[in-house]
């Protein structure tokens, strides 16, 4: 079993500065896997990285999402394959198996059904109960500010540390740090990323 998240940045056409995004892109893809052959960029703005721990694979594309939209007018649309692995080739796009399969079909239904983030496992009651409450989640995910994207980020590298901690990294106070992980729903995430992990216990 592994996952595979496909993906593509929302509005990057407008970006004047594709470097911008395409640098944070490289680091975020870099620092879920330090093997370059797990992750590509391809046709500019579009992505696939393999995570192969796939209880993981739903912060992954929370701590990618968090990292685009520290970018103004910036988004990402993100699709979540579950499942086994039959071939792996040189690269990721050379892999295949159900994972690579899922995620692939769920891109390709992405823009039609205006949904920012989806998962498709083997099992469909899995499949139907997480898109709900991705489509949940999303209401405050696609509305992130800037600050509340970079707190977001923030707190998955450092899951350890005091608010007051975290707010010595970027130079704000501890109440300030209380405010955006609020506004930013990170209670709510992370709680539904415990219920995510547990759920892929049962495939």
């Amino acid at each position: 079993m592994t996952s595979v998240i496909t993906g593509d940045i929302i509005n990057s056409r407008k970006q004047k500065e594709p470097e911008v995004w395409m640098t944070t892109l490289k680091k975020v893809l870099s620092s879920l896997s330090a093997e370059t052959k797990y992750w590509e960029i391809y046709r500019g703005d579009s992505f696939q990285i393999e995570i192969r721990d796939y209880h993981a694979s739903f912060m992954a594309a929370i701590y990618i999402k968090a990292a685009i939209k520290m970018i103004k007018g910036l988004d990402v649309r993100l699709a979540i394959g579950i499942g086994n692995k039959t071939y792996e080739g040189n690269d990721v796009t050379e892999s295949n198996g159900e994972a690579f399969v899922f995620s692939g079909e769920i891109m390709e239904t992405l823009k039609k059904e205006k949904q920012n983030l989806r998962i498709k496992t083997n099992n469909n009651e899995i499949n139907k109960e997480l898109n709900l409450y991705f489509r949940f989640a999303l209401i405050t995910m696609d509305s992130w500010s800037v600050n509340s994207a970079e707190i977001v980020k923030l707190s998955i590298e450092n899951p350890k540390a005091l608010q007051s901690e975290l707010g010595k990294l970027i130079g704000i106070n501890q109440n300030a740090i209380s405010n955006r992980q609020k506004r930013a729903h990170l209670e709510e995430i992370l709680e539904l990323d415990h219920m995510y992990r547990h759920k892929m216990n049962s495939l």
